[in-house]
């Protein structure tokens, strides 16, 4: 395998405001290089003094990282403590009772506060009714709810008691809810009647019926069904429950179970997998640190901000920084049921004016089709919204490009708040590359520097160090206390999937190509291995041939894949959604020529797309990831055979299959 090669140029520069840094809680590049020599300096002792500063530990840890059977490592496995009682506990006891925990906005509108008391007193109940249907430490539990404040209390309420959870995404079908059901074997799933999307209700309690019925499950006991809408369900008696019922008159207090740092603490199964479900687990200690570490460092989080992250619970964004991350760290933080273009696409901005929101995370996926909606209409644009409030940004879930960052650091930052560009993933637990708002110069499009303590590195197919400006394989060199522990049942596929043998079996394999600045060492992610493209023997990242037609004023959103070419072994087909309305035939013709000639101008004729297909939008998943492998399908005009139940518009496959 040759390098990847690196196509795309970026020269601007935004260095952090001095307001900023000054208060900041990593405060200027020397600060952050001090953080980063003591992590090389004394590894174990740089994690041991932040999970000793950091955490409330019920027995504390003496063993720090445990080696000996890599790549399962273990981190303070001697040490014992609560994720919940990290969450809520620690509130009461240090002067936020009182403060709001979550705001919360339903899709009608509708806004509910919860103080930190509260919030205690729900989960307190919840995992009092667990315990009173028999679940405890160590059985598993499947979550199955909407956006809500009731699916941050079930989480809790299972940490709370040491029991394991496991969230599926509210979009997910009945066969993609069994297979997880079975393979993490629950003995229990909480659910909804129906839940709240943009004015529409979905069923999801008849959904988790169908899925329970497809067989395998037997080992659900109980089906807790908490009433969000009132809407009709079957009802199976001795098994289902309304969630009311099993918290209604139960204690407001329950003493938080401590269980050992190495305690899973859930298993979420990652999307996009073609195969078995991939259920990726994590670790109670070394989780719940890094959530907290990098709500401080990373959104630099203070005790008047109220933070907004836009991802759903059934994602890990949802877990680490809505679920736990933000309580632990006492924030206060808006949570929201619905879409961002319900019943407009102001609905973002609108929300940010009203609330005064101060910290903003959503995904590049969520801003380039709110760029579409504000060029169609006017009275969407962020212009036409009170944004003052706002005073840091972040993206997450993929590389931003940069025509996206510039429009995102000029229309909702108005120039003046910093852009934390965040790479990790589920595996990963937390943050692993990231601008620190208050010491990173940023580059738009890059992810920048990795945080103190992580070791990141770029290599070529055998481990080795690739030179700066040479594309390569993202690798992790040591471990971190938030890294994925395990395959939920399938230790041999972990160790395949992330420690290849192939790389020495010690470097955690992230999946992503990337490459690093030759002069300040910034990395740029270059999108997933499986995505480059081999074009007449030249290795390109897709993401870079994405970004330069984003980059095209007439381009909303584009989507690169491959497809095999007889003559250039492989051809770019690129996916484009424009800002004005789809074009016909004649149109599409002439406007796919600009735009050919357009990637030849900004990386060269090598990376021309060789076809380009107009839709109105492009095949995501409800959380607005775009399903990359249903595109592959349709470049090489394959039927499509996989699951697209997940997708926010089914519809949209064969408009594209169509538009040749």
């Amino acid at each position: 395998m040759s390098a990847i090669e690196s196509v795309m140029q970026e020269h601007r520069v935004f260095p952090p405001p001095e307001s900023f840094a000054k208060s900041a809680a990593i405060s200027g590049m020397d600060a952050y290089r001090a953080l980063c020599e003591e992590a090389e300096r004394d590894y174990e002792g740089f994690w041991a003094r932040h999970a000793r500063e950091q955490l409330v530990w019920a027995k504390p840890f003496t063993k720090v990282l445990n080696e000996s059977n890599a790549p399962f490592y273990k981190w303070f496995e001697d040490g014992q403590l609560n994720a919940s009682y990290n969450c809520l506990e620690r509130n009461l006891e240090n002067g936020n009772a009182d403060k709001v925990a979550i705001v919360f906005e339903a899709d009608d509108g509708t806004v509910t506060r919860v103080t930190y008391r509260e919030l205690h007193a729900r989960v307190c109940q919840l995992a009092n009714g667990l315990k009173a249907l028999g679940i405890g430490k160590g059985d598993r539990v499947v979550i199955y709810m909407p956006m809500s404040i009731e699916g941050v209390c079930a989480m809790q309420a299972c940490a709370r008691i040491g029991a394991t959870h496991s969230v599926v995404f509210g979009g997910f079908s009945a066969k993609s809810l069994q297979e997880r059901l079975v393979d993490v074997g629950a003995v229990a799933l909480l659910t909804a009647d129906e839940q709240m999307r943009g004015g529409k209700a979905l069923p999801l309690k008849a959904i988790a019926d169908e899925a329970l019925a497809l067989g395998g499950c037997e080992a659900v006991k109980h089906v807790v069904v908490y009433r969000r809408t009132g809407g009709k369900v079957n009802w199976v008696e001795g098994r289902d429950r309304w969630l009311d019922e099993v918290c209604a008159g139960q204690p407001e207090t329950c003493e938080a179970e401590p269980v050992d740092a190495e305690h899973p603490l859930f298993v979420l199964y990652t999307s996009g997998s073609t195969g078995k479900p991939k259920g990726v687990q994590h670790s109670t200690g070394g989780y719940l640190l890094w959530a907290l570490m990098t709500m401080k460092w990373t959104f630099d989080i203070k005790p008047d901000d109220l933070y907004w992250c836009t991802a759903d619970i059934g994602w890990v964004t949802g877990h680490t920084y809505i679920a736990y991350g933000p309580l632990a760290a006492g924030a206060t933080q808006l949570m929201f049921e619905g879409i961002p273009t319900y019943p407009n696409a102001g609905r973002f901005w609108d929300m940010i004016a009203r609330h005064k929101v101060s910290v903003f995370y959503t995904a590049p996926t969520a801003i380039r089709s709110l760029i579409k909606a504000a060029e169609a209409d006017q009275a969407v644009h962020p212009k036409q919204y009170d944004l003052s409030s706002l005073r840091l940004l972040g993206t997450v879930g993929e590389p931003i490009n940069p025509e996206a960052w510039m429009w995102y650091h000029e229309n909702i930052g108005r120039g003046r708040c910093p852009i934390v560009d965040t790479f990790w993933q589920t595996e990963t637990g937390g943050h692993m590359i990231t601008p620190l708002p208050g010491a990173t110069p940023l580059v738009p499009g890059s992810c920048t520097l990795p945080l103190p303590g992580i070791m990141a590195a770029v290599v070529d197919e055998t481990g080795q160090d690739v030179p700066n400006g040479s594309g390569g394989i993202l690798v992790v060199k040591r471990p971190w206390p938030a890294m994925i522990r395990t395959i939920w049942g399938d230790p041999e596929r972990f160790r395949k999937s992330y420690f290849p043998a192939e790389l020495g079996g010690k470097l955690y394999l992230a999946g992503d190509g990337a490459v690093r600045d030759k002069e300040t060492g910034y990395f740029t992610i270059m999108g997933r291995i499986d995505d480059v493209l081999n074009v007449s023997g030249h290795r390109m990242g897709t993401m870079e041939i994405e970004s330069a037609l984003v980059a095209n004023p007439i381009v909303a959103e584009a989507a690169v894949v491959g497809r095999p070419d007889d003559t250039t072994g492989e051809a770019i087909c690129a996916f484009v959604v424009l800002k004005r309305a789809r074009p016909n035939d004649e149109e599409a013709v002439q406007i796919a020529n600009e735009l050919r000639n357009w990637v030849a101008k900004e990386i060269g004729p090598i990376a021309k797309p060789k076809d380009i297909r107009f839709g109105d939008n492009l095949p995501k998943t409800r959380s607005g990831k775009i399903m990359r492998r249903l595109l592959r399908s349709l470049a090489k005009n394959e039927e499509i055979t996989q699951d697209t139940s997940t997708l926010e518009n089914p519809a949209i496959l064969e408009q594209l299959r169509q538009a040749k």
